[in-house]
């Protein structure tokens, strides 16, 4: 039998972990599109025109996986920094470690006491029924009052849309729960409890960002496979054919597709069954703000790995100490230093784009993050009109009822938001959706990833 020719299009992690399996396996007849000029799509690096490297996203590197792993040390062999997380919040005007609900001793007495009161609450009258939405589920779990002092404000910082807008199933392992019994130890012993989570150790490449990873791993792939600045205008799924804005056509058996899942309908030429779905989905754009700095960091920035700001008063909601993850992300180490923001944006929480790296600069210098703006040598930004694949009420429905079709048309739609399930779109899930995809297609193996994330993900 002739190799099915496989098509995959975009080069982030999914198209390059697919595009990287079937070069494993000695499988020639495929082509990876990819419509940038450079491999990682939102994994990959920028490089500003002073110097400083630019993740496109706070970006942190764990595993679930003995095979992502393994193929990260083959191509990064040692050259790694290795960290232990520090992650804290700054609310109420004082440094929390994270998780928050487990470090309730630093906040003001009134605060505290109002969030252990609704954890006694919860655990007088446990909640009946199953959580439905975020917003039950933190106050099913964490009580009311943690729930009012930083979980809704926080999240909806991150998100875009409130916490009762969103789904409960996707939780797992993303967010921590709280123990009264040890709380109230914590509290009476001032002890910090930190080591939660499965990035509570985390490894960065200690040259070319997070990027160097994606680049990597294309040099590793048949140039003749990939076709850079190549964007796809139609897939034509009865005559399994994609066109492309240059006119080039290339035909498919099976086709992998990493574009958000409602851009992909959009992208079908026979589409009239999608026409009550496509609409459908919710999302945030993401704006990432670099500020470079002469100097070093003050001496309390000096561990720390990143900040999450749940306050309106600033526009960001995290904030990561770029320049501790590697010292080559900044061009002198040792003389400079960097801060990589975050702010979300959707139609619930608009973003004036043209005063964004203003406002980011004021809200660094309102929280004590910078004291002399005159410090500042290097302003870079980008948005990304794809940040959050949102798990809004409904996501599982709807995409239930789109995947299937696709997978009976040989369209695998796989990856952060070809996929559009956040709870596996880190870079190691993502990697794994293309990879699995490639043994399902070829060697008839289950997609753990994808359809079971509560198997990877340990719950």
């Amino acid at each position: 039998m002739t190799a099915p020719r496989i098509v995959i299009i975009g080069g982030g992690p999914t198209g390059l972990g697919a595009a990287h399996r079937l070069h494993e396996l000695e499988h020639e007849n495929w082509v990876l599109l990819e419509r940038a000029e450079q491999f990682g799509g939102l994994a990959s690096t920028a490089i500003d025109d002073q110097g400083f490297l630019w993740d496109l996203g706070g970006h942190v590197l764990f595993s679930h996986y003995e095979y992502f792993d393994h193929l990260l040390d083959d191509l990064i062999g040692d050259d790694w920094v290795s960290h232990i997380r520090e992650a804290w919040i700054w609310t109420h005007d004082r440094w929390v470690p994270y998780p928050f609900q487990n470090n309730l001793w630093r906040l003001p007495e009134a605060d505290r006491k109002k969030c252990i009161d609704g954890i006694i609450e919860l655990q007088k009258r446990p909640p009946e029924k199953k959580a439905e939405t975020f917003d039950d589920w933190i106050s099913c779990s964490l009580g009311e009052g943690i729930a009012d002092v930083f979980m809704r404000p926080y999240n909806f910082k991150v998100w875009a849309f409130p916490p009762d807008e969103l789904s409960a199933g996707w939780v797992g392992d993303r967010v921590a729960t709280s123990n009264l019994e040890k709380l109230l130890q914590n509290i009476e012993t001032q002890t910090d409890d930190v080591g939660w989570g499965p990035n509570s150790t985390f490894r960065f490449p200690a040259s070319g960002g997070t990027g160097r990873i994606w680049s990597a791993l294309a040099e590793r792939l048949p140039d003749n496979n990939l076709k850079t600045s190549t964007t796809v205008k139609s897939i034509n799924p009865k005559e399994k054919t994609v066109l492309c804005d240059s006119g080039e056509r290339y035909d498919y058996d099976t086709l992998i597709s990493t574009v958000p899942m409602n851009e992909l309908l959009m992208l079908l030429t026979d589409n009239t069954m999608f026409e009550d779905k496509r609409n459908s989905f919710r999302w945030s754009s993401t704006h990432v703000v670099g500020i470079g700095l002469q100097g070093n960091p003050k001496e309390e920035l000096r561990q720390k790995c990143w900040m999450y700001y749940p306050e309106p008063n600033v526009p960001f909601y995290r904030v990561t100490v770029f320049s501790n993850y590697a010292p080559a992300n900044v061009p002198s180490p040792g003389e400079q230093w960097s801060l990589l923001c975050e702010i979300s944006e959707s139609e619930m929480k608009p973003v004036n784009h043209s005063t964004v790296i203003n406002d980011t600069i004021q809200g660094l210098q309102r929280v004590g993050l910078i004291d002399n703006p005159d410090q500042i040598i290097s302003r870079w930004n980008t948005f990304l009109p794809y940040g959050y694949p949102t798990p809004f009420l409904g996501r599982d429905e709807l995409i239930e009822s789109i995947e299937p079709l696709l997978r009976s048309m040989n369209i695998y739609s796989r990856g952060r938001f070809g996929g559009w399930k956040y709870e596996v779109s880190n870079q190691d899930h993502s990697l794994m959706q293309g990879v699995e995809a490639i043994d399902q297609i070829l060697l008839d193996k289950d997609e753990i990833t994808y359809f079971s994330p509560e198997t990877v993900n340990g719950r």
